[in-house]
C-alpha cells in the first residue's frame, strides 16, 4: 500500500501534516476564538420550530437566497456589490485558488498570519510567499511587501485585518498601498470584525481589485460554517462557477437566517467579549514574565519568557485550561501563547490558573 501511495499522492501533500484539533472534553475551552455565549432557552426553542419545518430529504437553496438577503440587510453590505457563501471562509480562500491556480502563480500574505492562506495555496499546486511582519510590534512591513509584490507578482494577496494569531489591526494606510501596488487580488479577510471599527467593506469597488470575506463564527455561529466573500459582481461571477453545488446546507441556511433576524443579541455578545477583553488585557498586564501583545479581536497573544511557553501550556491544562500554544508554529512566534477571551468566569479561571502555573 505504501508503495502505491507514493505513486498516487503528490509528494507535496505527503509532506504536509494534517490540520489538528485537540480533544477539549472537560476543559476550559479558550483555545479556538469561539464566541462563548450561547441563546436563551427561548430563543432555542423558536430556532429548533424552524428547524422543524425543514425538508431534509430534499437539497438545500443551491445560492442560499434567505441568508444572502439576511447578510446583506444585518452586515449593510453595500447593494451594487456581489455577495458569494462558503462553507467557512476555508472554502472561500479554495476556491479563490481553484479559480486562479496556474504553474508559476503565487499567493503572499504577511506572516505569522493565518495558516490556511498558506495551506490551501499548496493544495491549489500555488506557490506561496509570506512577509514577515515588524518583530516588535508585528505591524506591516511595507517596504519588504511592496518588494515582495513587485518581485514575486502575486495572484492573490491575503490581509487579515485584524490579524490572526497576533490580534493586532494593520495601518489602513498601509494597506491601501498594498491594494494599489497589487497585479491581481487583494481579500481583505474581517473575519474579527465583530470586535473592531474599523472595515473595508464601504471601500469595496474604490478599487477594482479589492474583496472582502467575513465568516458568521466569531459572532457566537461557529457550528453552522457559513463564510462570505464580498465584491464586485463580475469577480464574484467567476469565482462561483468553482463553487460545489448545494455547498450550503440546509440546517446552515435556515439557521444563519434566523440568527440574523437576532442580530442585536450577537452584537451585544461582542460587546461583552469587548469588555472581557479590556479586563484580560489589564489583568495580564500585571503579570511578572508575561507580554500581553494590544489585540483588536477575540483573544489575546502572549509572549512568556524563555523556554516557558510549553510548561506554561501544559500546567494550564493540568488545570483544566485549554488555550492555544503557538511556540514552534512560526519563528516569529517563539514563546508564544494566545488565549480566546472568554465569559467572566472562565478568564478568571485562567487568570487563577496563570497565577499559580507562573
Amino acid at each position: 500500500m505504501h508503495d502505491l501511495i507514493s505513486q498516487l499522492i503528490r509528494p507535496d501533500i505527503r509532506a504536509l501534516t494534517a490540520y489538528h484539533v485537540p480533544d477539549p472534553a472537560g476543559l476550559v475551552k479558550l483555545d479556538a476564538m469561539e464566541n462563548p455565549y450561547g441563546w436563551p432557552e427561548a430563543l432555542k426553542a423558536e430556532w429548533l420550530e424552524v428547524l422543524h419545518e425543514l425538508s431534509l430529504n430534499r437539497y438545500p437553496d443551491p445560492r442560499g437566497t434567505a441568508v444572502q438577503v439576511a447578510l446583506r440587510e444585518a452586515m449593510g453590505i453595500p447593494p451594487d456589490m456581489g455577495l458569494l457563501l462558503g462553507n467557512g471562509s476555508d472554502e472561500l480562500i479554495q476556491m479563490l485558488a481553484i479559480a486562479v491556480a496556474q504553474p508559476g502563480r503565487k499567493v503572499l500574505s504577511l506572516d505569522p498570519g493565518f495558516v490556511m492562506y498558506r495551506m490551501i495555496a499548496r493544495f491549489a499546486g500555488m506557490d506561496y510567499v509570506g512577509v514577515p511582519l515588524r518583530s516588535d510590534d508585528f505591524s506591516i512591513d511595507l517596504p519588504a511587501t511592496l518588494d515582495a509584490i513587485e518581485r514575486e507578482q502575486p495572484a492573490l494577496v491575503y490581509l487579515a485585518y485584524p490579524n490572526n494569531p497576533t490580534g493586532n489591526r494593520f495601518d489602513a494606510d498601509d494597506m491601501v498601498r498594498i491594494i494599489e501596488a497589487a497585479p491581481g487580488l487583494v481579500i481583505v479577510d474581517e473575519a474579527y470584525a465583530p470586535f473592531t471599527d474599523c472595515s473595508f467593506l464601504g471601500l469595496l469597488g474604490d478599487w477594482q481589485n479589492l474583496l472582502v470575506m467575513r465568516t458568521v463564527s466569531k459572532m457566537g455561529l461557529a457550528g453552522i460554517r457559513l463564510g462570505y466573500l464580498v465584491g464586485p459582481p463580475d469577480w464574484l461571477e467567476q469565482i462561483d462557477k468553482v463553487r460545489l453545488p448545494y455547498n450550503i446546507n440546509v440546517l446552515t441556511q435556515a439557521s444563519a437566517a434566523f440568527a440574523l433576524k437576532h442580530k442585536p443579541l450577537l452584537d451585544e455578545q461582542a460587546r461583552m467579549i469587548r469588555a472581557e477583553r479590556q479586563r484580560l488585557q489589564t489583568a495580564l498586564s500585571t503579570l511578572n514574565g508575561v507580554h500581553a501583545y494590544p489585540s483588536e479581536a477575540n483573544f489575546i497573544l502572549l509572549r512568556v519568557g524563555e523556554d516557558r511557553s510549553d510548561a506554561i501550556f501544559n500546567g494550564l491544562k493540568d488545570q483544566g485550561i485549554l488555550i492555544k500554544n503557538l511556540n514552534g508554529a512560526h519563528p516569529m512566534l517563539d514563546e508564544c501563547l494566545r488565549v480566546t477571551v472568554g465569559r467572566a468566569e472562565e478568564n478568571a479561571a485562567f487568570l487563577s490558573a496563570l497565577t499559580r502555573v507562573l
